[in-house]
This record gives C-alpha cells, structure tokens and sequence, in this order.
C-alpha cells in the first residue's frame, strides 16, 4: 500500500495553511475548502482500510507534534480532527495516540493558551468528550511499523465486537433486530384470508341483491386496501426501518461490525458536492 501521495496531500494543506500564518479554525476551513480536500478519500483503497486510517492520523500527529511554527502544528491538529469528522467509515477509526504524545497534545495546549489561541483547547476537551482516542503505549511516530499499525486497528475491532455482543446477547433487542415481521405476523396466510373474506362480501352481496334491495349495504365493498395489503405496507416499512438500522450502526444481521468500503467506482456516498459536512464541521 502506497501511501506517499495521502501524505504529500495533507503536507501541501499544511503548509498552504501556514503559509498565511494563520491560527484560526475557520482559516483552516477556508484552505480546506479551496482544496476540495474532503476528496482525499476518493482514492483510498479498498483493503487494509484501519492501516490507511491509522496512517493518515499519525502523518497529522507528526505535524502537530513536530518542533515547526505555531501555525503548522495548529493545522496538524485541524487537519487530524477533520479527517476524523470525515472518514466514510462506519464505525469510525478512532485516533490511536500514545503516553508521550498525551503529553505532547497538552503542551500544545499550553502553548495555543500562551499565544491566545483559545479555541485549542475547546477543540481538544470536543476531541476528548466525543471520545476519538485510543490511548496506548507505543509510541508509532517512532516505530513506524505497519505490522503494529495492523495490531492496532484488530485490537479496535476486538474490543468494538465485544461490546456489541455483550449489548445484544439473549437481549429482547436483539430478537428486534433479527425478527421476522411477515413471518410474525404469518402475511401469507393474512393476505389469503383477507382475499377470501372480501370475495366472500361480494358473493352474499350478490346473492342478497336478487331478492331485496342493498343499495344501504355496497359501501362494505368500497374499502380501498384488504387487510392483507396494509399490513404487507406494515411489513415493508418494518424492513427498510431495520436495513437503515443496519446501515447507520454499521452492525450485519449476524450481529457483525462491518465496514463500508466503496463501491467499485470508488466514489464517496457525498449527498451533494458543496461540501456541508466539512462546513458544518468547521463552523461548529
């Protein structure tokens, strides 16, 4: 996995940032936004997708960590927020920072106190309450290895695997989640009965009619929808609601995480192209 042009992207965001000395987040959207960077995930690949998460969050880590300008470790630690807003991952890859960089993260806090950049440490308490850490040991920015990148994102997906089970284990929810509603509800057999009352109207109507008048009586015909039909409506909706729930929780009918990747194209499920998520982000 090639990832030097990711790289060299984010490097020519942060020094197009710097460059302007700049230390506010709404500057940073403003560069951001003239790039069209949210498209740094057009070509991620389709495999290994913790590892390119994971390397894309250590290249900002190494900006915002590094011994450079103000304004350049400031973009390291907007451009490391962003792509974490951003990412097309359900769940999301959380960033993986280790005891020293803890340490690193509160000096730079620190230090945007000391120069008036207050919104630092708001953004940093967001990061913090939205929980997008994963804190550990091993310091990657010095090993560098895509082996412990590897182990990182299995540890993850371990512990996120865990949770879901022990959530929905022998749980009334999980018996929701999995359920059957026509086969509950036996639609098949609803539909066939429906069908036979309605022609069974019909017929006694028929037949009565030759006899006495039911002029009073025909508006027992004129119902729109059997019953089979509406509860059929009731059933359908009952599954695009749960397809949605497996869709947003990024969970599979076994109670799997998943993770979305792109389609063969290799576009990104955008609504539109004006990029409001990154606005709405970077104005918050």
């Amino acid at each position: 996995m090639n990832l030097s042009p990711f790289k060299l992207d984010i490097d020519e965001l942060v020094a197009d940032y710097a460059k302007e000395n700049c230390t506010s987040l709404a500057d940073f959207k403003r560069v951001w936004m003239a790039k069209k960077f949210s498209y740094i995930y057009e070509g991620r690949p389709k495999t290994n997708s913790g590892v390119f998460m994971q390397s894309l969050f250590l290249h900002c880590i190494g900006h915002m960590t590094s011994q450079s300008s103000l304004p350049q470790r400031l973009a390291g630690l907007y451009c490391l927020y962003c792509l974490y807003e951003c990412q097309p991952y359900k769940p999301q890859f959380k960033i993986y920072l280790s005891l020293e960089e803890c340490k690193q993260l509160k000096d730079s806090v620190v230090m945007a106190k000391q120069n008036g950049v207050l919104l630092v440490p708001a953004l940093v308490k967001r990061m913090l309450d939205k929980g997008m850490f994963l804190f550990g040991f091993i310091n990657l920015l010095s090993d560098n290895g895509e082996k412990q990148v590897e182990e990182l994102t299995e540890f993850q997906n371990k512990r996120a695997k865990f949770a879901c089970d022990k959530l929905f284990v022998n749980t009334q929810v999980e018996s929701y989640m999995h359920m059957d509603l026509g086969a509950e509800f036996e639609l098949d057999s609803i539909k066939k009965l429906s069908k036979e009352y309605a022609e069974a109207k019909e017929l006694a109507l028929a037949e009565a009619s030759q006899t006495i008048d039911v002029e009073d009586a025909k508006h027992v015909l004129q119902n729109d929808k059997l019953l089979g039909d509406r509860v059929g409506e009731v059933v359908k909706e009952w599954d695009a609601q749960k397809e949605e729930f497996y869709e947003k929780t990024g969970l599979s009918r076994d109670n799997e995480l998943a993770v979305f990747e792109n389609d063969e194209s290799g576009a990104l499920n955008y609504e539109d192209d004006g990029f409001d998520e990154i606005t709405q982000l970077l104005l918050e």
